[in-house]
């Protein structure tokens, strides 16, 4: 009954996604028509593809499932970061300058911006060689949140059958839409993450071996003090670390800044930093709160570790299979959690493969060949999508290990590199090629660094427990350089000033 469920729900979803390409295909003719939409996004659709690009299936596979078990309802304080923080901090600091500042320099993607805003062609090449080359990993984390759960509800079937099936999706919708597809697709997969994770939390809540939100404290704290402790206890500093990480993150990441290059007016802002918060809200503290439920479902091995196969991978996928498999409703339920998880990991991966092949077919290529014919690249745009999916589910079929590691390396390397020249750049007239140039350099030599430092004394495994710490080490470290060298580097002209700024002043 399951498996049937699971099937004709997964069926009918690709159906919509497919049909939502389709009709999109018609409404992209040119290179900023399939990047940015026209820059003629609304306020909810750009809210939803923000948040559904924020969280993929890793919230609830690795992130819900390792920090509710191990900290229990404290967690939600990751999820409540990344909507104050992450959300709408970011649309405000960042929304109204990022759109008014594009727009005058021309710049359709993050290395174009560094290219107008610095002058500098190798500041451009080099950030597409660090979204290119860093953003594999992290689709590659994407597609790797999804095969526990699919192996639990099709029993036998390969975890690397479902990334596939993501895969060609993906690639399908994204490939004859563009960004207006992946916009569309992402408002219905938010409202799909949105009804599912009600659900989810309503009936774990409704189980005996919950018994009710008022139960929830009580019973949690029968089972260690820990779990009930706001504060994370002895896993605070951890907690800290992942709230900063999380959220301040996405101020550097090209696929999440891309929604603001993309919004029609100004006056849609507002709504989109409402809607895309209270997402965030609901999706992140939603998340970790099942997580923190794991507990009493699961029982933990002599070592307190989850009882489950895939460890704390398999946190969720178990315990969705323990409490939504007793009767025809909580069956519709897990697969519409299904569809759930599905949705939030392609809306993630189309993010990240848009701004992947637009940095070489528009940052690389344009250099090498500035006279390209607009239908020449966006057709090699189109073949790069289909090879940054490929190349990324390639590397997930790999054997490697814990999830959140993989992630947060790249993440660490991406924003690190870029949150400390793009923040400055939209803000400060001082800020000088030098000073751009490194910050640029700070997500690579720190990251890398590092983990080349420890890996020497400890070895790669305990090295990469670190990956967090270095992820936020490298955005602190490109945010303080970049004014620091700038104070003793050469200065822009007045002129480059004012015409960067002319528009947001």
């Amino acid at each position: 009954m399951t498996q049937i469920i699971a099937t004709i729900t997964l069926v009918v979803f690709v159906a919509v996604m497919l049909m939502v390409g389709i009709h999109s295909s018609k409404k992209v003719g040119t290179v900023e028509g399939f990047l940015l939409g026209g820059r003629s996004i609304g306020p909810w659709i750009s809210a939803f593809a923000y948040g559904t690009s924020y969280f993929s299936a890793v919230i609830f596979i690795g992130y819900g499932g390792m920090f509710g078990w191990n900290i229990g309802l404290g967690s939600m304080w990751i999820g409540i970061g990344n909507a104050a923080i992450g959300c709408l901090l970011a649309w405000l600091l960042l929304a109204k300058r990022t759109r008014r500042m594009t727009r005058t320099l021309g710049s359709r993607t993050m290395p174009e911006f560094f290219d107008a805003r610095y002058q500098s062609k190798g500041m451009k090449i080099y950030a597409a060689a660090i979204i290119f080359v860093f953003l594999v990993p992290y689709a590659a984390g994407v597609y790797k949140g999804l095969g526990t759960l699919f192996s639990a509800i099709f029993v036998g079937a390969s975890p690397i059958t479902c990334m596939l099936i993501v895969a060609i999706l993906t690639g399908i919708y994204l490939v004859l839409g563009g960004y207006i597809a992946t916009a569309v697709n992402d408002f219905i997969q938010g409202l799909i993450m949105i009804v599912g994770i009600v659900c989810m939390v309503l009936i774990l809540v409704s189980r005996p071996e919950v018994g009710g939100f008022a139960a929830v404290y009580e019973k949690l704290s029968n089972i260690d003090m820990k779990l009930v402790d706001f504060t994370g206890g002895a896993s605070g500093k951890m907690l800290i670390i992942n709230i900063l990480l999380t959220s301040f993150g996405v101020w550097g990441l090209p696929q999440m800044v891309h929604k603001y290059y993309a919004i029609k007016d100004e006056s849609s802002i507002k709504i989109a930093t409402i809607v895309s918060t209270l997402f965030a809200l609901f999706i992140g503290c939603g998340a970790y709160f099942t997580g923190s439920l794991s507990r009493l479902f699961i029982a933990a091995d002599a070592n307190g570790m989850p009882n489950v196969e895939g460890g704390f991978d398999g946190v969720i996928p178990s315990l969705l299979m323990m409490a939504l498999t007793h009767n025809v409703f909580s069956t519709i339920v897990l697969s519409v959690i299904m569809l759930l998880l599905l949705s939030a990991s392609m809306s993630t991966l189309s993010a990240i493969v848009l701004s992947s092949s637009s940095a070489v077919s528009i940052d690389f290529v344009q250099e090498i060949h500035p006279n390209i014919k607009d239908n020449s690249q966006m057709l090699l745009m189109r073949g790069l999508c289909v090879l940054f999916i490929a190349l990324s589910f390639l590397f997930a079929t790999m054997n490697i290990s814990f999830i959140v590691n993989l992630m947060s390396f790249s993440w660490g390397v991406v924003s690190g590199s870029f949150i400390g020249p793009f923040l400055w750049g939209l803000y400060s007239k001082k800020v000088t090629k030098a000073g751009a140039w490194a910050g640029l350099l700070s997500g690579i030599v720190v990251v890398g660094g590092f983990l080349i430092y420890f890996s020497s004394i400890n070895g790669f495994d305990a090295a990469k427990t670190l990956a967090p710490q270095l992820g936020v080490t490298a955005m602190a470290v490109s945010f303080i350089v970049v004014p620091i060298v700038s104070l003793f580097s050469k200065k822009f002209t007045f002129e480059h000033n004012e015409a960067v700024f002319r528009t947001v002043e």
